[in-house]
């Protein structure tokens, strides 16, 4: 096997572990989209057939909420299925799709994901020193815990990015990027 290829897999092996870790973020977020509407549920009937509002678990159903998103973009971006504007993507080839996907995920979503990781340290931490907990009566405690997974959940989608980027790079350069061998 030649040097080249040799990289070639080292990158491909990185893509992979970073795609599986991406993965199992997702099937464990998963879990939480039931538990949201198991609450929700629970919260409906009380507020309206038992009349009581409970401040707690409106907050929990937001800050699952959050955790759903956060946590659940990056598997989001693995499989494919973000936003994008398809009008002109979909037309393309293979290859062409792998240039605008390295591109954008080297000119916008790695600069980007940095940025947001980067300044979130500081709204974080202070959410940690004062102890940040819910300003309404009866709502939840350490809310830093739910802030503290911006730059967590950023860096979930950052990995996945450069596991985009790796797996572009390797298309274009006409290794496929499922098997070993080089595509012709």
């Amino acid at each position: 096997m030649l040097l080249h290829e040799k990289v070639m897999q080292i990158f491909k092996s990185l893509a992979d572990k970073i795609e599986k870790l991406s993965e199992k973020i997702g099937y464990w977020t998963s879990w939480l989209n039931g538990i949201l509407v198991l609450i929700i549920c629970y919260d409906v009937f009380t507020r309206y057939l038992l009349n009581q509002s409970i401040v707690g678990l409106q907050e929990l159903e937001w800050h699952l909420f959050a955790l759903i998103f956060l946590l659940g973009s990056s598997y989001t971006l693995k499989i494919d299925d973000h936003v994008r504007v398809d009008v002109l993507y979909t037309r393309f080839s293979e290859k062409k799709k792998a240039w605008v996907n390295f591109l954008g995920a080297i000119l916008f979503l790695i600069p980007f994901c940095s940025l947001i990781i980067y300044t979130s340290f500081g709204f974080v931490k202070t959410s940690f020193i004062m102890g940040e907990t819910s300003p309404d009566a009866g709502g939840l405690p350490a809310r830093y815990i739910l802030k503290a997974l911006i730059p967590i959940s950023f860096l979930f989608i950052l990995l996945q990015g450069i596991a985009l980027a790796v797996r572009s790079f390797l298309t274009i350069r006409g290794f496929n990027t499922e098997d070993k061998e080089k595509v012709n």
